[in-house]
């Protein structure tokens, strides 16, 4: 087997030596590769704490954070949790068939509330900064003291919130 190959380079060796090549040709190789929009999402859970009825709304945050390829356009969207009877315009936490009335927002002001843009909420959308360097969108929670949630027994009350990025 490995005799072959001797004599073809010894043969290569002297047509390269012997003879001068009397045309060239060339040919080109096509080199490609496609980033791939992948974003990554991470939030950490929102607690409101302790709410004790007749002292006040409570208020909660939390962060989302994005991270997607410089430029990439996304789409963010929070779900209104999964609670029944729940709504964009009043998430509720649940102990069994107890709730407790609370929202997400955009902002401090409390006044437009995150979710998909139905029932009154908003959606969002943002462009990527790099993979190393997320985008952070705040999440501010208020638990207010209503006449509704002032009736609910002691308890730990809890909810799921689903955020979803398109991209």
């Amino acid at each position: 087997m490995g005799g072959n190959n001797g004599a073809a380079i010894a043969i290569l060796a002297v047509l390269t030596a012997t003879a001068a090549p009397a045309a060239t040709k060339t040919v080109t190789i096509g080199v490609s590769s496609t980033v791939v929009a992948a974003c990554t999402i991470s939030a950490p859970a929102l607690s409101f704490g302790n709410y004790t009825p007749g002292g006040g709304n409570v208020p909660g945050a939390s962060v989302i954070r994005i991270a997607c390829p410089a430029g990439q356009i996304f789409y963010v969207a929070l779900n209104a949790g999964t609670t029944p009877g729940t709504s964009m315009a009043q998430r509720l936490l649940s102990n069994g068939t107890n709730t407790l009335g609370y929202n997400l927002y955009w902002s401090t002001a409390y006044t437009t509330v995150m979710g998909d843009g139905t029932g009154g909420s908003a959606s969002g959308y943002g462009f990527g900064l790099g993979l190393t360097n997320p985008l952070t969108l705040s999440v501010y929670g208020q638990l207010p003291d209503s006449a509704a949630n002032r009736t609910a027994p002691a308890g730990t009350y809890t909810d799921t919130i689903t955020v979803t990025t398109t991209f």
